[in-house]
């Protein structure tokens, strides 16, 4: 039997990692990660919830890769790492490079990586798997072709029907219409952009919009877009070179990921069009292009540090011009506003997509997902990569092309397609809940494992912390130490009244325990949390975390 199990990527954008098992054998096809939003205190980035396969790590023979997208390819360190296990991982030159990078950073260098070429075929769990040329917005995007007795499984990545490339042919599309003459049993398709009609412009446009804003622009011009969107990075140095400014990439994705793609050939900047963060002041304003990170309004990014005034070597001016050649991933949109909003107070001028074609998406729209389905023509569909909303969508697109409803599986995470000797698909027992693998620093768990509610609790309701004495028998307590942090009150009059209160109230517990030598004070502070506790939300209409502290006289 073979089973195709999505651990990430269903129901939600990003975080994308699938296994494929043949029998005891394990195949794995892409390893991403997902970035924390706003609600997500003080995690760092959001991994997919792996567990399935931690007493099966022996068995993993091989990790193929997609692309080179931290959706895809970000999780790769803490997973190797977590499951102690050294499986060869295959991919595109650039996307192996990118990866090499990650994990050398992590000091991670025992692993075998491949670079394959697109329609090379080679060995894996008992499968044979081909990569297969497409579009993205970063090169070396591949689908990924794993062959069974009964026909193609295809895992398409992410795509689009781009015919007029910048970095060279269109998707391999000859090659997809031949699989889907041989046969493919189940597509598992990219369903990113099945919200949106027609077709993606071609990403050869963005390069006239950028040099014709540019062209306009009075002062200094901030660039940001995704660090690994070489292509769209190079049609911003192109654009400079025209108008004969200087380029700066700034931050360290940035200038990482451009100087791989330079090494393997696919991207070039003009001898001396490339300067240091250092050198800006040395140059006129209007000779200067930033290409900047910080697209989706991260925290530390170089362009939220610059709209805020702490970046160390950029100072923004009211004449500089922000261009926007991105738009937000769901669920950041918040944080990009409040980024735009610090640039428009500081005065600088500000570009985005609406104002300009200077982006498109790197994800087919529903004609191209049509297309994928016409051309592969598959006897299963697996909508892949998108949350429900978009898997419901993209399975009403296989239906509008013919595939019946009883074939087309809308899964989420967790939850296997089981392919039996036959060739036929239907669900099988879920493997977990789906669930997310929290990135906190050095260290990483699930939601209990950080203690997730409790943080959520102090940022949404404050702090009460309470410090008293358990009193020696037969003598009165004395008055507890009692510290608010981040509740309000109502105003000053009532602070006094409303502690004096709570006081009364631990000291009436205190009063009232049985002092012994064997006192379970652990018991007792659990019993002095929920007096204090009931007090406060009955007399504050507050629901602060309670930390009671009890110290032996």
């Amino acid at each position: 039997m073979i089973r195709v199990i999505p651990l990430g990527g269903l129901g939600e954008i990003g975080k994308n990692m699938t296994v494929v098992e043949n029998g005891d054998r394990i195949l794995l096809i892409d390893v991403g990660l997902m970035f924390p939003t706003a609600e997500m205190h003080g995690v760092d980035l959001v991994l997919p919830d792996f567990t399935y396969l931690q007493d099966k790590a022996d068995r993993i023979e091989a990790i193929v890769l997609t692309h080179g997208h931290e959706d895809h390819v970000g999780a790769l360190p803490y997973v190797l790492r977590e499951l102690d296990c050294q499986p060869p991982i295959y991919g595109g030159a650039l996307t192996v490079g990118m990866v090499r990078s990650k994990l050398d950073e992590h000091r991670i260098r025992d692993i075998e990586m491949k670079v394959v070429s697109p329609g090379e075929k080679f060995e894996a769990a008992g499968f044979e798997i081909e990569t297969i040329h497409m579009a993205h917005s970063i090169p070396d995007a591949r689908a990924v072709a794993v062959h069974t007795p009964h026909g193609a499984i295809l895992f398409t990545g992410d795509y689009r029907f781009d015919q007029t490339p910048v970095d060279g042919p269109p998707a391999d599309m000859a090659r997809l219409a031949k699989l889907g003459d041989e046969g493919v049993l189940c597509l598992c398709g990219d369903s990113t952009n099945a919200d949106r009609p027609g077709v993606v412009p071609s990403e050869a446009s963005v390069g006239p919009a950028l040099y014709e804003v540019f062209s306009r622009c009075p002062g200094r011009i901030v660039v940001t877009c995704f660090a690994s969107n070489v292509h769209r990075v190079q049609q911003v140095v192109d654009a400079a070179a025209r108008l004969d400014r200087k380029v700066v990439l700034l931050g360290r994705s940035m200038r990482k990921n451009f100087n791989i793609a330079a090494g393997l050939g696919i991207a070039k900047a003009p001898d001396g069009l490339l300067i240091q963060p250092r050198e800006i002041g040395d140059f006129p304003d209007n000779r200067v292009v930033i290409v900047s990170t910080g697209s989706q309004g991260e925290p530390l990014s170089a362009l939220t540090r610059m709209a805020i005034g702490e970046h160390r070597d950029v100072e923004l001016h009211a004449d500089d011009t922000i261009v926007f050649s991105a738009t937000p991933i769901p669920g950041n949109e918040r944080a990009v506003n409040t980024t735009i909003d610090h640039l428009y107070e500081i005065g600088a001028g500000v570009v985005n997509a609406a104002d300009a074609p200077i982006h498109v998406s790197g994800h087919g729209s529903r004609e191209e997902l049509k297309m994928m389905l016409n051309l592969t023509r598959p006897k299963y569909v697996f909508p892949f990569h998108g949350d429900f909303k978009r898997i419901v969508l993209h399975a009403g697109l296989a239906e509008d092309v013919g595939i019946p409803a009883d074939r087309i599986f809308k899964g989420r995470n967790g939850l296997p397609l089981e392919i039996d000797d036959n060739g036929n698909a239907a669900w099988g027992e879920p493997v977990g809940d789906g669930g997310k693998i929290y990135v906190d620093g050095p260290d990483i768990g699930h939601p209990d494992d950080i203690a997730f509610g409790e943080r959520r609790q102090l940022a949404d309701e404050g702090l009460c912390v309470v410090v008293a004495t358990v009193p020696e028998a037969g003598e009165e307590p004395q008055p507890p130490e009692i510290v608010f942090k981040g509740v309000p009150f109502i105003d000053d009059d009532q602070d006094e009244a409303l502690i004096d209160g709570l006081s009364a109230t631990v000291e009436d517990f205190l009063a009232g325990l049985e002092v012994e030598d064997d006192l379970d004070l652990e018991i007792a502070e659990d019993e002095l949390k929920a007096a204090a506790a009931e007090y406060i939300r009955t007399n504050m209409r507050r629901r602060p975390m309670v930390l009671p502290v009890l110290l032996r006289g």
